[in-house]
């Protein structure tokens, strides 16, 4: 139980969020990923907080950097410094792959750009993010999460109206650069089976937050619409969002169907083919009159009953959860999205489990293989020893 990539050798040169994402969905995948940090500071994300964990014994931690860094080792170098460049040198002739997000050009500057890299190591495989692009007319431009997401046109779909754009409550144009990374990476891998050779993939903040706007992109390229916020309710879809009921409460529910919306109008009483709302069409265009006519019907029923009552007429429902809450969840358990990890300074703790299992074929029909031992992320340094022993070896 190892994982599918066990023997895979990982260098991660990468710092603060997307770059470490996609090195902790290869570790959580069994690769070997070996963490290079700078001496002394470390990743950028080890000072990011709070909130911080002081144990009893040596430096703070930085919750932050726990959320991106599990399976992994830590060593530290200096790449400006000859000898420190000679280990990473090596370390590069194991790796099966390299991963780095510093501006473009600067890899070449510290002397391990493509070329040298592939003489170095011809099975390299290589993934670089970067904020908007390694060319281009703003190739150049640093890459923050939340510029990208403005940049990129996802605020302007998020928030409650048009006047009101708002960032997703987490970096996810980061997350997603690390997402499009690390499954390209394992493409490159794919194809190196068949040629022998790496080679560089290369993704963006700016091209991970534009390659899932979906349906919000194809409304402009093909129809000529422009999306905008709109709150908590579906642009083309109705009803589908977040509906008040009583004592303050709310559900989310979602008539994805013709079917679906006539079992949620048999429940509450109402007349599924009134004019303007026969067809999911009319319903997008009278939107506010159906949010008005549902929470009407749901005004004096609690929310736990009205989840209840969707739930009897099959009509797809559920809440809004704090973060507490879903870590809370037995279903979020059930699905090893909880994992304990043993950290050198602050002991057991719990981090989020890899969103991934995997099942073989057996008697009973299927064993579950997904790897269920994880390490914590390392304190600075930790492994530095060890690694510099094995590379004499």
């Amino acid at each position: 139980m190892t994982g599918p990539l066990d023997g895979t050798l990982v260098v991660d040169l990468t710092r603060a969020l997307a770059g470490p994402h996609a090195g902790m969905m290869l570790g959580d995948l069994g690769a070997r990923v070996i963490k290079v940090e700078n001496p002394g500071s470390g990743d950028d994300t080890r000072g990011w907080g709070p909130p911080f964990v002081d144990p009893p014994e040596g430096a703070r931690e930085s919750t932050y950097f726990l959320s991106t860094n599990k399976n992994k080792e830590s060593i530290t170098l200096d790449l400006k410094d000859d000898a420190d460049k000679a280990v990473l040198t090596e370390l590069l002739r194991r790796a099966d792959v390299l991963l780095e997000n510093f501006r473009p050009g600067t890899l070449d500057r510290l002397g391990f750009g493509t070329d040298v890299l592939a003489e170095l190591n011809p099975r390299l495989v290589t993934l670089a993010i970067s904020g908007f692009g390694h060319d281009g007319p703003e190739g150049g431009r640093a890459g923050y999460d939340q510029i990208a997401q403005g940049e990129a046109g996802l605020m302007s779909l998020t928030g409650s109206g048009p006047d009101d754009p708002q960032r997703v409550g987490v970096p996810i144009g980061d997350l997603l650069a690390g997402m499009y990374g690390a499954y390209g990476v394992l493409a490159a891998l794919l194809e190196r089976e068949r040629t022998g050779r790496g080679q560089v993939v290369r993704t963006s903040l700016l091209a991970a937050v534009v390659g899932v706007h979906a349906f919000q992109g194809t409304a402009w390229t093909v129809a000529g619409e422009v999306g905008h916020a709109q709150g908590n309710h579906h642009p083309s879809i109705a009803p589908y969002g977040l509906f008040r009921c009583a004592d303050g409460g709310s559900v989310q529910l979602s008539c994805g169907s013709e079917s679906l919306w006539r079992r949620l109008c048999a429940e509450f009483g109402l007349d599924a083919e009134a004019e303007g709302l026969a067809t999911n069409g009319e319903r997008v265009g009278n939107r506010q009159r159906v949010i008005e006519l549902l929470e009407g019907a749901f005004a004096q029923v609690e929310a736990e009953t009205l989840l209840a009552r969707l739930s009897a007429a099959g009509v797809p429902a559920g809440k809004v959860r704090t973060i507490d809450e879903v870590y809370g969840w037995d279903q979020v358990r059930s699905q090893g999205l909880l994992v304990d990890v043993d950290h050198q300074t602050l002991g057991t703790v719990q981090l989020p489990g890899p969103p991934l299992r995997f099942f073989a074929p057996s008697a009973d029909g299927e064993t579950e293989t997904t790897r269920t031992a994880h390490t914590a992320p390392p304190v600075l340094g930790a492994d530095g020893d060890a690694i510099r022993a094995w590379l004499r070896s």
